[in-house]
C-alpha cells in the first residue's frame, strides 16, 4: 500500500514518484523473492504479495464503459505512469520468479485519515476555515468514489481467498463529477456544521485544470463479486457523512499535519 499516491505532487516532483512507486516496489518483491527461499514448503504455501494499485493506470474513459481487469494500460500522469510500472513488476515477478503476488486496482478512497491533499478532506478543511473550495476545470471530471473501510475489507478478502497471478479490481459503485461531490459535502456540512457566512456551496471557485487530467474512472468491480464474494456496504451519502463527521471530531490531528510540509497549497502546476 505504501506509495506516492497524489497525481498533483507527481506533476510537480515526478523523481519522487519514480523513487518510491517503482523502485521501491521492486526492492519489496526482491526482498521477498529472497525471503521465500528460505521458508519451507508449508510457509511458502500460505505466503502472499499483495500490490495495491489504482484504476488510474488504465487512463480515462469516455461517457460510456468501465475499467475491467483486462483493459489495455494507457496512464496519463507521472503517478498512474509509476503505478503501471510497478504492477508490471509485480505481474513479472510472479510469471519469472514465482512470488505469489495479487494485484488489486481501486477506485477514488475517502473516508477518516485521509491526508488532507486530497479531494473531499481539501474540501471539508477548506470549508472550515472559510477559504474558497477550489474544483479543476468546470468540475465535470468524473471518478467512482470508495470507502476506506470497503476498501480495507476488500484487501482482506483477496489475501484470504484471491488467487496467486490474478487481479482484482475495486470499486463503490459510486461514480460522481467533482461537482456533484463537492456539492454533496457542502450539503452535509450545512447540516452537521452551519456556517455563519451562509451556505458552504457559495464558497465553490473554479480553477484552472491541471496538465492532463483524465475526464472519467470506472470500476467494473463484478470479477471480485463473483469470484471472492465481495462488494461495497458503504453508500457514498453515508460514507460522506461518517467522513466530515470525522474531520469535525479531529480537528487536532488535521492541524497537525498542516503544521508539517502541507500547508493546504494548490499542488500540481507543474512549475
Amino acid at each position: 500500500m505504501a506509495a506516492e499516491s497524489h497525481v498533483d505532487r507527481s506533476i510537480d516532483s515526478p523523481a519522487d514518484f519514480v523513487e518510491t512507486n517503482i523502485v521501491g516496489t521492486y526492492n519489496l518483491l526482491e526482498e521477498v523473492r529472497q525471503l521465500l527461499e528460505e521458508f519451507d514448503a508449508a510457509k511458502r504455501a500460505a505466503f502472499r504479495f499483495i500490490h495495491v494499485s489504482t484504476d488510474e493506470v488504465f487512463g480515462s474513459l469516455g461517457d460510456q464503459g468501465k475499467f475491467t481487469e483486462t483493459t489495455p494500460y494507457s496512464p496519463n500522469s507521472p503517478y498512474s505512469a509509476s503505478k503501471a510500472s510497478s504492477d508490471h513488476l509485480a505481474r513479472a515477478w510472479y510469471h519469472t520468479f514465482g512470488v505469489p503476488v495479487m494485484i488489486t486496482n481501486c477506485s477514488n478512497n475517502y473516508g477518516p485519515y485521509q491526508f488532507p491533499e486530497k479531494l473531499v478532506p481539501v474540501i471539508i478543511e477548506n470549508a472550515l476555515s472559510g477559504r474558497p473550495l477550489p474544483i479543476y476545470g468546470t468540475g465535470e471530471n468524473i471518478r467512482d468514489w470508495l470507502f476506506v473501510d470497503d476498501h480495507a475489507r476488500a484487501i482482506g478478502v483477496v489475501l484470504q481467498k484471491g488467487i496467486p497471478g490474478e487481479t482484482y479490481n475495486i470499486g463503490g459503485n459510486a461514480e460522481h463529477s467533482n461537482i456533484t461531490l463537492v456539492q454533496s459535502i457542502c450539503r452535509v456540512m450545512d447540516e452537521m456544521h452551519p456556517s455563519a457566512q451562509g451556505l458552504y456551496e457559495n464558497l465553490i471557485e473554479f480553477v484552472k485544470d491541471r496538465p492532463g487530467h483524465d475526464f472519467r474512472y470506472a470500476i467494473d468491480a463484478s470479477k471480485i463479486k463473483r469470484d471472492l464474494g465481495w462488494e461495497p456496504e458503504e453508500k457514498l451519502e453515508s460514507g460522506l457523512r461518517k467522513t466530515v463527521e470525522w474531520y469535525l471530531n479531529n480537528r487536532t490531528w488535521c492541524e497537525r499535519v498542516k503544521s508539517g510540509a502541507y500547508a493546504a497549497e494548490r499542488r500540481g502546476l507543474g512549475r
